[in-house]
């Protein structure tokens, strides 16, 4: 059974997106097709970094223990706002912090806004980030549009029916893009 790690970035205050987290994490033990970990970036409390961690002296233990868990997923869902159409300094510094971990990571992208965007326009910055650092971009993604509306602070979708049918596709995707790199490494 695959490892997905959930990155949940949101660290504001009455943050919408985490909910989008909440949600996967349950779906994927539910319908019991990987083993989740969040790794909440609101928990984590990191600094801003001076430089990758592989240069840094003195990396804390949270660096080092988050370095692992990227490393050992079998793939990421990232879980994001948008803010003023980018994604938040938050997931930036904590993509940045790491860069052989990212490498060929196959990374599935869910974006959440509360207005009717779902978070299109934060996509195409994260990709191209995402590319820059040699992970894996999956091709589906989960925009949630007005998400104060769509998911309750547990994470349970005001429409589960439809969100769980989306949320197939895109967990196909995901599970997809694993089992081909599994293969290209055996």
């Amino acid at each position: 059974m695959p490892h997905i790690a959930i990155i949940s970035s949101s660290i504001r205050t009455g943050r919408m997106s985490h909910r989008v987290a909440l949600y996967f994490k349950n779906y994927l033990e539910t319908n019991n097709l990987a083993s989740v970990e969040i790794l909440d970036l609101n928990e984590y409390q990191f600094p801003l970094f001076e430089e990758r961690l592989r240069y840094q002296e003195h990396p804390s233990p949270a660096m080092i223990g988050f370095a692992g868990k990227v490393k050992a997923a079998d793939g990421i869902i990232i879980v994001t706002p948008e803010y003023n159409g980018g994604y938040p300094a938050s997931l930036k510094n904590a993509i940045d912090l790491l860069y052989n971990e990212w490498y060929r990571k196959p990374v599935a992208i869910s974006t959440a806004s509360d207005g009717i965007f779902g978070g299109s326009q934060v996509i195409t910055s994260l990709q191209f980030s995402l590319w820059k650092i040699r992970a894996w971009t999956v091709p589906a993604m989960f925009p949630v549009i007005k998400v104060q509306e769509t998911f309750d602070e547990n994470g349970h979708p005001t429409d589960k029916q439809e969100t769980d049918k989306r949320a197939s596709v895109f967990i196909n995707e995901l599970l997809w893009c694993i089992t081909a790199k599994n293969k290209m490494l055996e």
